[in-house]
């Protein structure tokens, strides 16, 4: 059987500034990547989401950036590596904190927006992403880009790193995802996009945007929260993996 991960950014408020709707998405997928205050969320909002998640069964992950509101963490910021692997670990503990209150845990972290570009090819933010993450708790798995510089230092330093794809943005030849600068980064249609995140999962292949073909190996397909149709979005690519007997779990199943 074909096992899929469904993950969504989720908790993207902030005071009385509303992004997605988390509680829809919750019920679509099998693991949510909480903001932790940095690039958005405040500690309303990350107690409400992490008790739903709790509540529906969700895994929980920190979703870590730059410390950049104004930027919605899409900004890179040219930060030491000490100085990063701090905000890293203050993120997740402050998480883990509410998720704990509500009777869970938070179980892997993945980094959002410029973070998550800048460490997928930079030796020095990826260590500082990992090194947050280790001195907090060894235990907790990576959610990255497949074949990236997290991925590797996760295998140096012996922390589980899973690969990630997303159906929902277009790819360069060399695996990238398209800037969203550009036309065409970020895939509305519902059909399309389950079409991709279908052959994601059960041909490990992905067609890039100048129309050719790119292998990706990935356990985990995302889908942004803050799409506009997000949950129409999530539903279709539910649907239509379930339809190709594609078995919807986290990645973190069976770990304890």
């Amino acid at each position: 059987m074909t096992i899929i991960d469904l993950n969504s950014d989720l908790g993207e408020g902030f005071g009385a500034w509303k992004m997605g709707d988390d509680d829809a998405l919750l019920d679509i997928v099998s693991s949510a990547n909480i903001a932790c205050g940095f690039h958005a969320g405040d500690p309303t909002v990350m107690r409400r989401v992490t008790e739903r998640a709790v509540d529906r069964g969700v895994t929980i992950g920190a979703h870590v950036a730059y410390r950049d509101l104004a930027g919605f963490g899409r900004r890179k910021i040219d930060i030491a590596p000490d100085e990063l692997s701090d905000g890293v670990l203050y993120q997740i503990a402050a998480l883990d904190g509410f998720a704990r209150a509500a009777g869970g845990r938070v179980r892997y972290v993945k980094p959002h927006g410029a973070l998550y570009n800048t460490a997928a090819v930079d030796e020095e933010q990826a260590w500082a992403v990992l090194d947050g993450l280790s001195r907090y708790n060894r235990s907790l798995a990576l959610l990255c880009p497949p074949d990236s510089e997290m991925s590797r230092q996760a295998e140096k330093i012996g922390v589980r790193a899973f690969g990630e794809a997303f159906a929902d943005r277009a790819y360069t030849a060399e695996g990238n995802l398209v800037s969203r600068k550009l036309p065409g980064a970020v895939l509305h249609d519902p059909d399309a996009v389950a079409a991709r995140a279908v052959g994601i999962a059960t041909t490990g292949t992905v067609t890039t945007a100048d129309g050719g073909e790119l292998r990706i190996s990935a356990r985990s397909l995302c889908v942004h929260g803050d799409t506009p149709g997000a949950v129409e979005l999530a539903r279709r690519i539910r649907e239509k993996l379930v339809s190709a007997n594609v078995h919807i779990s986290s990645f973190m199943d069976g770990d304890q």
